[in-house]
């Protein structure tokens, strides 16, 4: 099930935020959006997820638009997590992940039981989601995402409330979504992460993308200096590379980009 931009531009504010950009992803993969504040990543996320409206291009399924498709499909079909999610009931943790079967109108309790394994959240079953700290709300809202079992997962920051144990562990249950077939693309602003652990990378600066391919190579120094203006350098193996940065270059921080 491939999930494709073709010539994507997308506005907020009534500022263009993404700006003619084609990508196809393959499922069975991690691919990682990054680029500096205001790149567009958030932008171009939901309009992967179907919730931002194109100005122009398309976003499709398996060639379908994803404007043509009814919600309840759509939403069988891509699990999204925001950067910010909400929790708007104070219900326990279980049924709060039990609210991602919504697409599929059923409870599915082997998918609630397995999300609420994946994030090491068994213990938290029965809490009420108001006693929840910043990291186990992050790690319950991504099990409710989690428990649709869609094709495609989206995720905008995923991992920056977590801890580094925490991190770990959904890393590679995203890993083993992927080798499932599952489709993971996640918004990310750790390099390293991105380096270290995604098959593809994205790099937006402005709304455009600037670079699309293996992690090593759309993420070489050059393109860091290209898009965040700063020189830069691998420490490392493969796998567990390190970023060393330099200063950001004046030009960069006195002209942010417009887009989220």
């Amino acid at each position: 099930m491939m999930l494709a931009a073709q010539n994507l531009s997308l506005d907020r504010g009534g500022v263009r935020v993404v700006d003619g950009l084609s990508a196809a992803l393959k499922p069975g993969a991690i691919t990682a959006i990054v680029g500096p504040n205001g790149a567009g990543k958030s932008s171009l996320l939901l309009g992967l997820a179907g919730l931002l409206d194109p100005a122009d291009g398309a976003v499709l399924l398996d060639d379908r638009s994803l404007g043509d498709m009814p919600p309840r499909e759509r939403a069988q079909a891509i699990g999204y997590l925001p950067q910010a999610p909400e929790i708007a009931w104070d219900v326990a943790v279980e049924n709060l992940v039990a609210l991602g079967r919504l697409p599929w109108r059923d409870r599915g309790a082997d998918a609630v039981e397995a999300a609420l394994t994946a994030l090491a959240l068994q213990d938290l079953r029965t809490r009420p989601a108001s006693r929840l700290s910043g990291g186990e709300r992050a790690r319950v809202l991504l099990a409710r995402v989690l428990a649709g079992e869609p094709r495609w997962i989206l995720a905008d920051e995923p991992l920056a409330a977590l801890d580094l144990a925490h991190q770990l562990r959904l890393i590679a249950h995203f890993q083993s979504c992927a080798q499932a077939g599952q489709g993971v693309v996640v918004v990310l602003h750790d390099l390293a992460l991105a380096m270290n652990h995604a098959d593809r990378v994205l790099v937006l600066d402005r709304g455009q993308l600037v670079a699309d391919g293996p992690a090593a190579d759309a993420l070489a120094p050059a393109m860091i200096a290209q898009a965040w203006g700063i020189d830069a350098r691998w420490l490392g193996e493969p796998g567990a590379r390190a970023l060393v940065a330099g200063e950001p270059s004046p030009a960069r921080l006195s002209n942010p980009s417009p887009g989220r």
